[in-house]
């Protein structure tokens, strides 16, 4: 794996874990998403408005489709996780797309985009996979609805491999740069959850008083996050940025235990060591 993807994606993992531990903090719903979404899109205009007018990307029916696409397949995603976890079991869910997601980014990767999985590779990514199943909980017998849940979970999954080959494929074949396409997604979400934020304007304003840095923050870095991924994928096969990408889920689930008391820090620690020795082997795998 280029070092200079692994860089892109380790950052990216930071920020992801970041910015998912603001969001556990202020514990809102979907009107602190359609807050820090609108902002989003107000702080990141100047840049988009840079690289229309600096890098003058073209854009024609093709380009147009799959930004429009993207936005709704990452939409679809949004919807599939929320209505999962309200009518399934997030001790199922949750496990099932994180640990599907990548395998399936992966596999997508091999299929469409005609990319070459190498033992080596697929050794590292299976341990990733393994590993991360495991640290968000596993597969447990006495959930609710088990076969609803893994449904919804198994569906999230299909949705975050093909949103992922999807915009893969959008930011290196059809250049469409990562910023715009990002962006994209930000206004659709922010459009989509309008509704909900003006029935709980209240708990709107509330955030912004009580937690004004901590949307900024996410603001700021739940793009930033995707966008780093997304300029990997430009010059990295997607086989190894997809699996590399949970080690946003060692970071965050670490920083829970540490930083907000969520207990479980020796068998974090351990199924995380798990992971990041598969990245390892992922690392080492190409060039």
């Amino acid at each position: 794996m280029p070092i200079s993807g692994l860089s892109l994606v380790l950052l990216a993992a930071c920020c992801h874990a970041t910015w998912n531990l603001f969001v556990k903090r202020i514990n809102g719903g979907a009107e602190l998403i359609w807050l820090f979404s609108t902002i989003s899109s107000l702080l990141y205009l100047p840049l988009l408005l840079w690289v229309v007018i600096a890098e003058r990307p073209e854009f024609g029916p093709l380009q147009i489709g799959f930004t429009l696409g993207s936005a709704l397949i990452h939409l679809g995603y949004f919807l599939m996780l929320q209505t999962g976890y309200r009518k399934g079991d997030l001790s199922l869910v949750y496990p099932v797309a994180r640990a599907t997601g990548p395998l399936l980014s992966s596999s997508f990767a091999v299929l469409v985009l005609g990319e070459v999985m190498t033992p080596p590779m697929a050794v590292g990514a299976a341990i990733i996979v393994f590993g991360v199943l495991m640290l968000s909980g596993g597969i447990k017998a006495g959930a609710r609805r088990p076969s609803s849940s893994l449904a919804f979970g198994l569906s999230t999954g299909v949705l975050i491999g093909s949103y992922t080959v999807w915009d893969a494929y959008a930011v290196s074949i059809l250049l469409v740069p990562p910023l715009i396409l990002d962006y994209a997604t930000n206004i659709s979400r922010a459009v989509l959850l309008a509704p909900i934020a003006h029935r709980r304007r209240a708990l709107v304003r509330q955030h912004w008083r009580d937690h004004r840095a901590g949307v900024l923050a996410i603001a700021i870095l739940s793009p930033l996050a995707y966008i780093l991924v997304l300029y990997a994928m430009t010059f990295t096969p997607v086989a190894y940025v997809a699996p590399t990408r949970e080690l946003s889920v060692v970071l965050s689930v670490l920083a829970g235990s540490i930083l907000l008391g969520e207990g479980r820090l020796k068998w974090r620690l351990a199924w995380g060591l798990v992971i990041v020795c598969g990245t390892a082997i992922l690392a080492l795998s190409g060039g």
